[in-house]
């Protein structure tokens, strides 16, 4: 694994709760059955690729996160047609439906997602950008390749923070995906993302952080009881409202879902300590990335711990 690539000291045992109240296992496996049935129904149709209409993609991707249980509210206007870069924070394999429910695109993703079942096939068949995380290399090379998906009228989306969150805190929005975006000359829309639990306040339960199995998140996601994914897209960024990739990232980059909470303490091998009021203490177990655009996050070669009122990240 590169030391370049961008981290979160986010862990599933100092960050993500568990369910307040879990659904009966019963209904959680049916759950689980709902999805995998919707995701080989996806397998099956992607050789169609562009021919099945935007609006079934939609649906579809919303389908398959109320398969889970979780609720979803989408707020804001429409995103346009044509090339468009649409950029969201990341805290779960969730994500991805979601973005697609907003509007069908190629993502990015690490060349080992080719390797998961089921998601591999349907990821390889719709249009995925694969990319080598590890080759710093390859960079200018990956910003080429979206910047001409941008300029042929397609949609592509990206996580720029490049490293899973647990949704209370969140990373900066790495620069190099944003080149593409100005170099092809289209717009850039950002995409916020927050889990909720029902009358409460924000949940980490669908966070997919540190050493987490993407097995362990399906079922706490599928076991959790009154689940609500937010997705709020934001105004859009026109082309040219920002003469450089940075001052355009800057403009992506959501407001914290809650701005008071940090991580408590710098990364260290101790014991892990459940969330408190006053934050929570990571620990080792970085999840680098999972699905989509980490590759991307790579212009940033320095690193090192710094505290922030969003939490731990990488400094810049």
């Amino acid at each position: 694994m590169s030391v370049w690539l961008p981290s979160a000291p986010c862990t599933p045992g100092a960050c993500v709760e568990q369910a307040r109240a879990a659904a009966a296992v019963p209904r959680a496996v049916l759950r689980l059955t709902a999805v995998v049935v919707l995701m080989l129904a996806g397998v099956a149709l992607s050789p169609l690729g562009g021919r099945i209409p935007a609006e079934w993609v939609r649906r579809w991707s919303r389908a398959i996160v109320r398969a889970i249980g979780v609720r979803v509210r989408i707020s804001g206007t429409a995103a346009p047609a044509g090339g468009l870069l649409l950029v969201a924070n990341h805290v779960s394999w969730l994500d991805i439906p979601l973005l697609a429910a907003v509007r069908p695109a190629r993502m990015l993703a690490k060349t080992e997602i080719r390797q998961w079942p089921v998601a591999g096939a349907l990821a390889a068949r719709g249009g995925v950008l694969f990319i080598e995380r590890d080759r710093i290399r390859a960079l200018p090379a990956t910003v080429a390749r979206i910047a001409e998906a941008l300029r042929e009228g397609a949609a592509v989306a990206a996580f720029p923070e490049g490293s899973t969150w647990c949704g209370r805190a969140q990373g900066h929005f790495r620069r190099a995906v944003f080149q593409a975006a100005l170099d092809a000359g289209v717009p850039v829309q950002p995409v916020s993302l927050r889990y909720r639990q029902a009358g409460g306040g924000p949940s980490t339960a669908a966070a997919f952080v540190g050493e987490d199995t993407l097995l362990a998140s399906l079922w706490r996601v599928a076991r959790t009881r009154g689940l609500i994914a937010e997705v709020e897209t934001r105004p859009l960024i026109p082309p040219g409202a920002h003469p450089d990739r940075r001052g355009l990232a800057a403009a992506a980059q959501p407001i914290a879902c809650e701005p008071a909470w940090t991580h408590a303490a710098v990364v260290t091998g101790g014991p892990q300590r459940p969330p408190t009021a006053a934050g929570h203490r990571p620990t080792r177990g970085y999840r680098q990335g999972d699905a989509t655009s980490h590759d991307v996050a790579m212009d940033d070669r320095r690193h090192g711990a710094a505290l922030t009122p969003q939490g731990m990240t990488r400094a810049r």
